[in-house]
């Protein structure tokens, strides 16, 4: 029977579907037994899935026998496509939305659909299941009581300096994705910018055959995975909150002259780009470094 309830979304109970209503349906992150009945009768039952990928999709489907009808829904074709599904709704569609892994909107595509359902007035209905950044968090080891998740970390190194700078003092456990081949610049960037004595947990390939959980100081982390070359499969960074009395950060026990000198002569660079680099470390402006260095000479 469908039961809409008193915030206006709506839910399912017993063997069949109610009226037309968008399914955010989670599937598995890594071990196709990840996925819950209700999400399996769902599938069966709607009539459309909205995939990220129909062919990641399509294994999924496989395994468990379900011949529902899907559709191509990724960031590619976002603007069109969520009107064209919405106008199905509409019509009296019941439709599943579903990313490669993991709950549809996280760090995926999906906001606009759903946004988009909501001021047309369509029944939204979560269906839970596996989340990567929330199996990396409880098996972290890492406090759970208070913690930010912030997608992917910048690609950039100045950007994401200047985004680790805003959590130097933060009273909370820290969550990001990070690609695994920028996984030692981020790390290098935790250990300058926060302190090489930071704890930090690198989730690897949660739930899969090759899961496995690094955690210790950022430094240690970090020369372990240097040691071992390439970095693959999907990565979850976590870092503890600030500690009490912390040490303070290698960039930051010295001057900013004397920081300025070090990065010449370790990376030859001119006078210009170093003053730009110790900026972005110290979170100051350019002008208020390169008075300091004036200063010093």
């Amino acid at each position: 029977m469908h039961e809409v309830s008193q915030n206006g979304g709506s839910s399912e109970r017993g063997t069949a579907l109610g009226g037309p209503s968008l399914y955010l349906v989670a599937t598995p992150i890594g071990n196709l037994e990840d996925i819950t009945l209700r999400a399996l009768r769902v599938l069966r039952e709607v009539d459309l899935i909205a995939c990220e990928d129909t062919r990641q999709t399509l294994k999924l489907l496989s395994h468990y026998g379900i011949q529902t009808r899907t559709v191509s829904y990724h960031e590619h074709n976002e603007m069109t496509k969520a009107a064209e599904l919405v106008v199905d709704l509409e019509g009296g569609a019941k439709i599943a939305l579903v990313t490669d892994a993991g709950m549809p909107g996280i760090s995926d595509p999906g906001f606009r659909l759903i946004a988009l359902a909501i001021r047309h007035h369509v029944p939204v209905v979560p269906i839970p299941g596996a989340s990567a950044f929330l199996a990396a968090l409880v098996a972290s080891g890492l406090p759970t009581d208070s913690f930010r998740f912030s997608g992917f970390l910048p690609a950039k190194s100045g950007q994401r300096r200047k985004l680790l700078e805003s959590i130097k003092d933060s009273p909370r456990t820290q969550v990001f994705y990070e690609a695994p081949h920028r996984l030692l610049e981020a790390l290098s960037d935790v250990v300058e910018v926060l302190g090489e004595a930071r704890h930090v947990v690198v989730a690897r390939e949660v739930t899969k055959i090759h899961e496995e959980f690094l955690r210790g100081r950022a430094r240690e982390i970090l020369e372990q995975l240097k040691a071992r070359g390439d970095v693959k499969g999907e990565i979850t960074l976590l870092i503890a909150k600030a500690e009490e009395g912390a040490a303070p950060s290698a960039s930051e026990t010295v001057s900013i002259a004397q920081r300025v000198r070090e990065i010449m002569a370790e990376e030859e660079a001119d006078e210009k780009t170093a003053l730009k680099k110790v900026a972005k470390e110290r979170g100051i402006g350019k002008s208020e470094a390169y008075r300091e260095w004036q200063q010093s000479k």
